[in-house]
């Protein structure tokens, strides 16, 4: 099995020795009970999660990411399946018993307490010996760079300061596993963007496995050495970020990551003397490069039922930036929006209908209520089942 097929399993089939994962979720599935009716919050999430990595749930609000960390961290009961943290089934066990420490969205800091008394917290209600205590939140400190603030009180830091105060509380437990739910989501956009820096940093410094939940994909992708995508309890995909940008399994996955998010459009697929061309009503025609024909002989899906995808970034102004990958076709441009380092355009067919995205250079004449020429780069598109959903020409 290659390595991009392993990674689309529900269960990761790892020939690793079993001393390389520290944290496994087996067969979980989670049901409330909600207005006499079950809710599977959760269905038969199967994952192995390596020893030292930075493993990230990504989805949409109430796709059982967070139900997922909560159950992993004891705060909520499986209905179904285990959990085991270093070979130890915890399943029924209290959070204090699982050997984790978890971050939350709201830092949750004592008020009256200094930093340096909200990070030697956990320590001191364990019993910790005074020197050991002190050793410990130092050395977080420095870690973090907060040694000037341990005398503050959680009212006069800011966000950012809070949050550094809150993995300093975690960090001095040495846990097995970090569990972070959403814990940049608090702070303002320039922010989120200096932290998600230095969480990566200080996950490299402390090399302890890092469970993060977020419902932000641009956290995923730049956090993650792996990124789990749920939708409506289930796994979609989990693999390394670029694996899931490059080449994602269904058209979920397709549509969730990226910004702009990939573009959707219906074809009907025709056969060629060569091969197979795509056909989109008033748009385009394209051939299909090799790769694609033979997805496409090896799928026994109806030709007549198939949706092409295309990032917005592989549609090219023809005019402006000179590449021309599987010939042109013109578009009505609704919308330009520059955006410094590119532009992005909303457009559509020449007659209406379905809007589209491209992203084009920065130098590129295209303009509002007038028609421009695109030239997609066939070697990048996707087609998907629509009966299924399923990417017919993932590698």
């Amino acid at each position: 099995m290659s390595e991009s097929e392993s990674e689309n399993t529900a269960r990761q089939s790892i020939d690793d020795e079993p001393s390389d994962h520290n944290v496994r979720i087996d067969e979980f599935t989670k049901v409330y009970r909600s207005g006499g009716e079950d809710v599977v919050a959760v269905e038969n999430l199967n994952i192995d999660v390596r020893r030292g990595e930075f493993l990230v749930f990504v989805g949409p609000s109430g796709c059982g990411k967070t139900t997922t960390l909560r159950t992993v961290a004891g705060l909520e009961e499986a209905t179904e399946g285990r959990i085991w943290i270093e070979g130890n089934d915890v399943t029924g066990k209290d959070p204090r018993e699982r050997g984790i420490a978890m971050v939350f969205q709201n830092y949750a800091l004592y008020p009256h307490m200094t930093v340096r008394e909200n990070m030697s917290f956990p320590l001191r209600i364990r019993n910790y010996p005074d020197d050991k205590v002190d050793s410990r939140v130092e050395e977080a400190a420095s870690l973090l760079s907060i040694d000037d603030l341990l005398e503050r009180k959680p009212s006069e830091l800011s966000g950012g300061q809070q949050q550094r105060v809150a993995l300093g509380r975690a960090i001095v437990r040495e846990p097995s596993v970090f569990l972070m739910d959403e814990p940049l989501s608090n702070l303002d956009a320039k922010l989120r963007v200096q932290m998600r820096t230095e969480l990566n940093e200080i996950h490299k410094r402390v090399g302890k496995t890092t469970i993060y939940v977020t419902h932000d994909q641009a956290e995923a992708m730049t956090l993650g050495d792996r990124v789990v995508v749920l939708n409506d309890g289930k796994l979609q995909q989990i693999g390394p970020p670029q694996h899931l940008y490059d080449n994602p399994t269904n058209q979920f996955v397709a549509g969730f990551i990226g910004e702009p998010p990939m573009n959707f459009v219906p074809v009907d697929l025709r056969e060629t003397a060569n091969g197979y061309e795509a056909h989109a009503d008033g748009l385009f025609t394209i051939d299909l490069p090799e790769q694609h024909v033979r997805a496409v002989d090896e799928w026994d899906g109806p030709l007549h039922s198939v949706t092409l995808g295309i990032r917005p970034e592989d549609l090219h102004d023809a005019e402006s930036d000179g590449q021309r990958h599987g010939g042109t076709f013109e578009a009505f441009v609704k919308v330009v929006e520059p955006m410094g380092s590119d532009k992005f355009l909303t457009l559509t067919p020449p007659d209406g209908g379905i809007e589209f995205t491209a992203r084009v250079v920065p130098n590129s004449n295209a303009a509002e209520d007038a028609t421009i020429s695109l030239s997609p780069n066939v070697d990048k598109i996707h087609l998907f089942d629509d009966d299924t959903g399923q990417n017919v020409t993932s590698k």
